[in-house]
């Protein structure tokens, strides 16, 4: 996935990119005045302040064609050196300068730099390519709302992105893969399949549809199955816990304004946003020893989290999700071996759905952290141990723990080549020490256990928004909603035997449909395609006769006559060892 912000080349010409554009929109909208205008991963964006008018995406191309211009021209982008005052007096027209000036630069900017490339200036640390010629193949990519200082209290702005490259191959290419992205939206993907929807009476909180629960289940079936095989014990804990237990675990100082709270008998009570509370209580409720531990609590918890309505986007940011937690409880000494067997179970899960991925190692804060230096540096080495043991390379993020312990980010990689961070492993000494947790060691000693936070999905409604995005919507066969379906190619003379192949599939719990509607053979051919479903059986006078069947697979034209139970071996098969075809065809 292409990052900007990590190839030098690529940030300067972005940066100077939005310039450019600035520029163009300055010419074509002199009322125009800009706040920032930052480098972003993918690509660059300015904030503009345009009055009364509002941008579409139909204005882009005269926006581009000014940019084009201003590119021909070649003029210089040279620094310019201000004092405070010089700048307070070369913007004193436009407040959003104004402001950054006097609230954004420190007293101690002695010089303060604008870039100036014809008649355009603006406040920019740099650094900048040298002429505007350099900036060739662009594009604008959308438009958006975006609060001053990301303040709804302020004025609303207008966001303009863009994207800029040296070579006009790599522009094309990179809009054909956001083409690609595009047409994977899970959001369109979701309505066109059945599989969820919003309600504006319930904004950010989804609804399952009928496919959308078989898949949805399918994948928690999966993840029961592996969590047994594992040695993991299932938990399930309240919805709705006390005041004082989110005191306790920090969430209500730290928490509370992502928290849905509730009054019952006059005592305040919050919608669990996380679920580790919840399991803590489970392991107090019990009498632990060293021969206990590591002891596994799997939970698929509904929590709440109250998002910012402007965050909210389709499966991959929402107000009520499914987490797939564990709360691991083992001695210190169990750490790197804990470790180890769980980076291994990740590595089974993803395998699964073709999902290769990345480790980043955080490590403790220069400041505000608990627990002796000694024990972080431990199980510091306890995780880099563990994934040296497993053959894992990893990347460090120096101070980026959280304060009660060092974790592992594991960071996918789909099949457009997009990251996303899904599971994690973070050592607590938090929670462990709030609560008063212990177990009876060897020696009879009370000793408080080390706490590890799992998830392998993260947010199962994420998860299945990545999955979605990552095979297109066209699911391998043990996940898709709907596997086969069975298509008569005369309803009239070809039915009884499309019911007597249905009859056979459900026996063996194979999900399909018959679609005997009056149409053209060629329409309901598209149409299961369009549904991408797996397989598909058409049935004619020979399939008939010689009891066989006419498969043909989504995304392929060619069909194949095989009889009727093997069919069944050979779905069922495939069923089982969960392959991937639909991957496996595009790495072809």
């Amino acid at each position: 996935m292409l990052n900007i912000k990590e190839d030098a080349r690529l940030s300067v010409l972005n940066h100077s990119s939005a310039h450019v554009m600035a520029q163009a929109i300055k010419r074509i909208y002199p009322q125009a005045k800009f706040w920032v205008g930052p480098v972003i991963e993918d690509g660059f964006y300015y904030d503009v302040d345009l009055g009364d008018t509002v941008l579409s995406e139909a204005d882009f191309e005269k926006i581009e064609k000014e940019m084009k211009k201003i590119s021909k021209e070649a003029k210089y982008i040279t620094r310019e050196e201000l004092t405070r005052a010089e700048a307070l007096e070369m913007f004193k027209d436009d407040p959003y300068k104004i402001d950054l000036i006097e609230n954004n630069l420190s007293d101690d900017d002695v010089m303060i730099t604008a870039y100036r490339q014809g008649e355009f200036v603006d406040l920019c640390r740099g650094p900048h390519v040298a002429s505007t010629k350099e900036v060739k193949y662009f594009k604008l990519l959308k438009v958006s709302g975006a609060y001053w200082k990301a303040d709804s209290n302020n004025k609303m702005l207008q966001r303009i992105y863009g994207i800029s490259f040296d070579q006009k191959e790599d522009l094309d290419a990179y809009l054909a893969w956001l083409e690609a992205a595009k047409q994977r939206d899970h959001k369109k993907l979701g309505k066109e399949l059945g599989l969820f929807m919003f309600s504006e009476y319930g904004p950010g909180f989804p609804f399952w549809l009928p496919n959308g629960v078989i898949l949805k289940n399918l994948l928690l079936d999966y993840w029961r199955k592996v969590h047994i095989e594992r040695g993991y014990e299932f938990i399930e804990t309240p919805a709705l816990l006390s005041r004082e237990l989110w005191e306790t675990s920090g969430h209500w100082d730290n928490y509370q304004s992502n928290m849905y709270i509730s009054e019952i008998d006059e005592r305040k009570f919050a919608v669990k946003p996380m679920n580790c509370p919840g399991s803590i209580l489970i392991y107090k409720n019990g009498l632990y020893s060293y021969r206990d531990l590591p002891l596994r609590l799997a939970e698929l918890g509904h929590v709440h989290r109250h998002e910012a309505s402007g965050a909210l986007n389709g499966l991959f940011r929402v107000r009520a999700f499914t987490q797939d937690d564990a709360h691991i409880f083992v001695s210190h000494s169990q750490i790197e071996a804990e470790v180890l067997e769980i980076i291994d179970f990740l590595d089974e899960v993803y395998h699964v759905f073709g999902l290769e991925y990345d480790i980043e190692l955080s490590t403790r804060p220069e400041e505000n952290y608990i627990g002796d230096i000694s024990v972080w540096d431990e199980s510091e080495q306890a995780l880099k141990n563990a994934c040296e043991k497993a053959g894992k390379s990893y990347k460090i993020n120096e101070g980026d723990g959280a304060f009660y312990g060092p974790k592992l980010d594991f960071i996918v990689r789909d099949s457009l080549n997009r990251t996303w961070q899904c599971g994690t492993v973070q050592l607590d000494m938090n929670l462990p020490e709030r609560f008063d947790l212990s177990f009876i060691d060897d020696t009879g000693s009370k000793v408080q256990p080390v706490l590890l936070h799992r998830v392998i999905f993260g947010s199962v409604e994420r998860f299945i928004g990545i999955l979605i995005e990552h095979f297109a919507g066209a699911f391998p066969l043990w996940l898709a909603p709907l596997q086969v379906q069975i298509i008569p190619v005369n309803a009239l003379y070809h039915t009884e035997y499309a019911k007597e192949v249905k009859d056979l599939l459900d026996k063996h719990g194979i999900r399909s449909e018959i679609d005997d509607r009056n149409e053209k053979l060629g329409y309901r051919l598209r149409e299961a395609q369009k549904g991408k479903i797996p397989l598909q059986l058409i049935l004619g006078d020979k399939e008939v006769e010689n009891k066989t069947v006419n498969l043909r697979r989504y995304g392929e034209q060619s069909q194949h006559i095989v009889s009727m139970h093997a069919f069944v071996e050979l779905a069922l098969d495939e069923i089982e060892n969960k392959v991937n075809r639909v991957l496996e065809k595009q790495d072809n």
